[in-house]
């Protein structure tokens, strides 16, 4: 089995540069790096006294949260689909 090519790109997450290596497109790893800055800083903006530690892990759980309920969306549609191919 091969080595898939992996990609590094430096990104900038709530003022903090890190430099992220993955097999995904740089595009797509720039989209998640957003995803997360755009978080921290809505609960920043909501809680301006949280250090970076209670930020960082406060947006962990947020973001596992909307992860959770759009799996189980995700779980419930199949299975109606499932379903209604079996009616």
């Amino acid at each position: 089995m091969g080595e898939q090519q992996k990609t590094r790109i430096t990104v900038d997450i709530y003022g903090q540069q890190y430099s992220i290596v993955g097999a995904e497109s740089s595009s797509h790893i720039r989209l998640v790096a957003s995803i997360v800055d755009d978080k921290m800083r809505e609960i920043s903006a909501k809680n301006p006294t949280l250090d970076m530690t209670k930020l960082a892990v406060l947006t962990a759980v947020n973001v596992v949260h909307e992860y959770v309920k759009l799996k189980e969306e995700y779980d419930r549609l199949l299975q109606q689909t499932k379903k209604e191919k079996d009616d």
